[in-house]
Order: structure tokens, then sequence, then C-alpha cells
């Protein structure tokens, strides 16, 4: 028996990076997967089998972003494999046909349009890029796909189309902005402002964080911007802490994130810093002084299920939660991908493919054929994810496909969230996650309830 990694390196095709082994697990033993794993790590002509339903994916597999990309892969494939030993629909099996954005708009562009021009694929996710998804957005109009976008930093979907389909399953920059000012609110803090990367995700974030935090009546002072790709941001680090702010949300990508807090700390550690959810993974603490970022809180998208937490007395925003399903999703992962662990994302990337096959499914039950419209398909999704139906886990796929192939209505509690869409295909979020650094590891802090000004 052969773990999955094995089979990878065998196979010709590229494995994603090792990473820290989780404690309590042993690598998982898995066997019959070879044919999976074809388009790993996005060869240079992407092949499916014939009859196959193709999703497609554009992911950050060399690049800054190189390490993303891999674990979220992994999460798809993932997917992949517990979806056709489900059955999968009408016969067919799923294959997942991956390209390489190369962290980089421009490439990123040329291969983005080879899945759907030259690939011809009809269900898309990703990509990681924002600015690469609102390029391709008439594309995905005019072809009528269904454009899944599982990533943080996503655009926000809020049209109404009669051709193509978008979702959104993390929280939106709004969500982290206004969760962030609430918390600088209720700690008393008078005065905030931002380090934030010039891109569309990083940028928006740090907006929201600041507008929010105005409306509840605090102060903005100056914020600073930078590019990423430089060799020094010490110029950057000093401006943004000579406003002497309460708080400086540090809004960037890991790889850039990694350079200005080694640089902040040579400097003498001026300030306190909020950290953006790109910065929760383990690539930025493999790049920084341990213990540098020692007790500053960052936000990110909570794992834990709706039904898993309950409103505390304690104050407003108090939530406990339990972390049970999420916990399930990173053993089965680290299980099948030979001790590797999930980012905190590749939940969300699992979710997106499980939920297309879902769709399909059970278009085909009601219609007696796949949708191979994105429009419909997002229609179908929406429709299925009606709290009033019956709930489906990702726990026990099969059970949940025959049922769907039946004819019967499932709404998904996946390894990331119990999804409920709202007309335009945006995931509800109801809880974030706290969370912090000690010395080498993150550690989860308190949940807590979004709760936005304007009534969000």
């Amino acid at each position: 028996m052969l773990a999955a990694s094995d089979h990878i390196r065998r196979a010709g095709v590229c494995s994603a990076p090792r990473r820290r082994r989780m404690r309590g697990l042993e690598p998982g033993l898995v066997v019959g997967l070879a044919s999976i794993f074809s388009s790993s790590c996005a060869p240079e002509e992407p092949h499916h089998p014939e009859n196959a339903i193709v999703l497609g994916a554009l992911l950050p597999f060399s690049g800054s972003e190189s390490a993303i990309g891999r674990n979220l892969e992994q999460a798809m494939l993932l997917a992949v494999q517990d979806l056709n030993a489900a059955g999968g629909v009408d016969g067919r099996r799923f294959h997942l046909q991956s390209r390489d954005s190369h962290s980089s708009s421009e490439r990123g562009l040329e291969e983005l349009l080879k899945l759907l021009y030259t690939d011809q694929v009809r269900y898309l996710l990703g990509p990681e890029e924002n600015g690469l998804a609102r390029e391709i957005a008439r594309d995905v109009k005019a072809l009528d796909v269904l454009h899944m976008l599982p990533g943080y930093a996503a655009p926000t979907v809020a049209r109404s189309e009669t051709m193509g389909g978008w979702m959104r399953l993390a929280p939106s920059s709004f969500d982290v902005g206004c969760t962030l000012a609430r918390i600088a609110f209720d700690e008393g803090i008078d005065t905030v402002n931002s380090l934030a990367a010039l891109d569309d995700y990083n940028t928006t974030v740090s907006s929201e964080f600041t507008t929010h935090f105005a409306a509840l009546g605090g102060r903005i002072l100056p914020s600073v911007t930078f590019r990423s790709g430089q060799q020094t941001y010490a110029s950057k680090i000093e401006s943004a802490f000579d406003a002497n702010a309460g708080r400086t949300l540090l809004a960037s990508y890991p790889t850039t994130g990694s350079t200005i807090v080694t640089e902040w700390a040579v400097s003498g550690r001026p300030g306190t810093w909020f950290l953006g959810p790109a910065l929760r993974t383990e690539v930025l603490l493999a790049n920084i002084p341990t213990g540098s970022l020692d007790g500053y809180v960052g936000v990110s998208p909570s794992l834990s299920l709706r039904s898993e937490c309950r409103t505390m007395a304690e104050g407003p925003g108090a939530v406990d939660c339990t972390t049970g399903n999420a916990a399930a999703f990173i053993g089965r992962f680290s299980s099948f991908w030979d001790g590797d662990a999930p980012l905190p994302a590749a939940h969300f990337y699992y979710d997106g493919v499980v939920l297309i096959a879902m769709g399909l499914a059970y278009a085909q039950a009601k219609s007696g054929a796949i949708p191979t419209s994105g429009y419909d398909l997002h229609k179908t999704i929406r429709e299925l994810n009606d709290p009033a139906h019956e709930a489906a886990s990702w726990r026990d796929l099969p059970a949940a496909m025959a049922k769907l192939r039946a004819g019967i209505p499932l709404r998904y509690v996946g390894a990331a969230a119990e999804y409920e869409f709202d007309d335009y295909g945006a995931n509800r979020h109801y809880f974030m996650q706290l969370w912090t650094v000690d010395g080498d590891a993150l550690v989860d802090l308190a949940p807590v309830a979004v709760s936005c000004f304007g009534g969000r």
C-alpha cells in the first residue's frame, strides 16, 4: 500500500510541500488513487478521461503564493475522490483539471482563458487572485459558465444575471472589516490605521476596517499602502507607526507579510498589530522571528458550523462554538495526504467541488440531463441549500448523492460551513474566528458574531 504522496511521485507529478505533522495523527494509507492525480499541480498539457465531468481550477502553483495553490488543489482532489467513490453523476466520474496562475495577473489570465476556451470547462473554481476573477466576468456570462469562488480574496457577488452564475463561499471583506472594527471599538481603542498591500482584496479589507471603525465613532489616522515584491518596506513601516494608532491592521499575503514583520521586529516592534485573514498560515510563521507576533490578534473565517455555535449572555458578540466538524475534516485530509494539514481556505475549496456535484446530481434527477448552463446550476444550488431542506454532510457523501439522484433536495453541511445563499449566490456568514500567535503556532481564540452596523 502506498501513501498518497507516493502515488503522486510515481505518477511523475509534483507533490505538495511538506508541512508540520498534526500531533497525534499518523500518515494515512490510500490505494487506487493514481487516476485522480493526472492533472495534479497543473501539468503543461492538461487532459481528462473520456466522458468525465470536468471541473476547471486556476491556482498559484508557482510564484509567491505557490504553497497556497498546492494545498487548495489537494482539497479539491480529495473531494473528487470522495464524489467518485459515491458514484459520480449519471454513471460519470468527476475530474479536476488544474492550470497554474503563476501568482501573476498576466500569465494567470492566459491560463484562465485556456480553461474557458481551450479546455471548455463548464464549471470553474478559483482563481485566488481577485483581479483575475473580475477580468473574466464577461467571459463567464457570455459562455454561461458556473463560477465557484471559494477563496477569501474572491470578488463580491451582488448582481443579477440571466447568463452565467457566480457563487462566493468565504466571508467577504465587509465581514472581515466590520469584525475587526467591532473588536477594536469594544476594546476601547480610540484610533486605528492600516498598512495594506495594493491589491484588490487587501485594499478592500483595509477600507472596510477603517470605514466601519469610523461609523462606530472611532477616529481614523493616516494609513499606508505598499506594492508587494519590494526589497524593503522599512519606510512604509515607519510611516504607518509614526501615526501612533491604537491598532494598525497588516493586510497582505504571507510572503510579503513575513518580510514586513521581520523588518518591523528589527526596528524595535513599535505599535500594535491586527492581522488580516490571509496571514493565518504557517508560511508566515516559518519566515518571521519566533515570538515576534506573540499575542497579536487576527481574524479569519470561522470553520465551526452554525449549529455548533451559540450566542452567550456575557455581552454582544460573545459566542461559544465547538469545532468537531472542522477537526474531522482536518483528520480526513491529513490521513489522505500523508500528514499534511489543510489551510482554512482548503475547507471551502473542498466544499466548492461538492456543491457543484450536488447541484448536478439533483438537476439531472429532475430534468433527465446534466446541466451545462451556469445560470441554471446557480439557481439549483441556491434552491437546494434552503434551510428547510434535510441536511447532508460531507462525511456521508454516498448517502447524500444517492438521495439527490433520487430527486430528494438536500442542503449541504460542508467542511467549512452549513451553506445558505442569498439571491446573488453569496453564502451567509454569522461568525468569524479570532486567532493569535504563540511562538511557532497559530492558536484559535473565541469566535465572535458578525455584527456590523446597518443591520448586517
